[in-house]
């Protein structure tokens, strides 16, 4: 079989500004998470309905993320409570683009995301000035907020050829903290992003039932605060962690 970089290369490639129409910064996301050695066979079946991102002549992108809670872990404890209206904020630089923003991301209480950014200079441990009224502006109130741990991996972005959709898939999730680190490098964790759920129009969504994968509501985020913090509360993403847990598995 052909390595991941091969079949990679063989998608038609889409630039930056031919992506500007799906940005989907107002969408609906639908998460899945599977074993790396799936992801060959699951590429394969793609290649006809989906154009790949090309940035720089390079199709497969490194994400370095810096994400911020609050000292008691309030987004953390949200997500994990089931909260609606919940946020997520974090610096994010985009490797090959040499672009990096501060990112605010919200869960509406009809499932949607919205994602709020603004572009600054680097990743920073402290938040400027303007970047804590930015933030407090989004979030709708004063909170305060804190560097609390590090996620990298590295990010594949497809389109779909014909219809309004935009397809993530990432690989090699390394996540670090002052006191720990972790990994998630034998799983893949993809998310397609459409302006209205549609499990029927997405042909991966199609793809990945034919190979018994599943959708899973699952956030690196959480998942990486479990692995760096086993003593926070977690009883409700026990499942999901023994479900990881079965992918990291050989």
């Amino acid at each position: 079989m052909r390595s991941l970089s091969q079949i990679i290369g063989s998608f038609s490639p889409i630039s930056l500004d031919e992506m500007d129409g799906v940005k989907l910064m107002n969408r609906t996301d639908t998460k899945f998470a599977f074993k790396l050695v799936t992801l060959p066979v699951l590429l394969e079946k793609m290649q006809s309905f989906y154009r790949v991102l090309s940035i720089k002549d390079k199709l497969i992108h490194n994400y370095k993320s810096l994400y911020y809670d609050t000292i008691d872990r309030k987004f953390y404890l949200d997500h994990h409570n089931r909260r609606v209206n919940r946020n997520k904020i974090r610096f994010r630089e985009y490797v090959g683009s040499d672009l990096t923003f501060l990112e605010i991301k919200r869960k509406n209480n009809k499932g949607r995301t919205i994602k709020k950014r603004i572009k600054v200079p680097k990743i920073s441990a402290k938040l400027t000035l303007e970047q804590k009224q930015y933030i407090n502006k989004i979030v709708g109130q004063d909170i305060n907020v804190e560097a609390k741990q590090w996620i990298n991996f590295s990010r594949v972005t497809f389109v779909h050829k014909e219809q309004k959709e935009r397809l993530t898939i990432d690989i090699d999730l390394t996540f670090n903290n002052k006191e720990s680190s972790g990994d998630l490098k034998k799983v893949v964790i993809a998310e397609v992003k459409q302006e209205r759920m549609s499990r029927s129009l997405s042909d991966f969504m199609k793809i990945a039932k034919e190979l018994h994968i599943l959708p899973i509501r699952i956030s690196k985020y959480c998942m990486s605060t479990l692995e760096l913090n086993p003593k926070i509360k977690q009883n409700r993403f026990k499942e999901k962690k023994i479900f990881i847990n079965k992918l990291k598995q050989i």
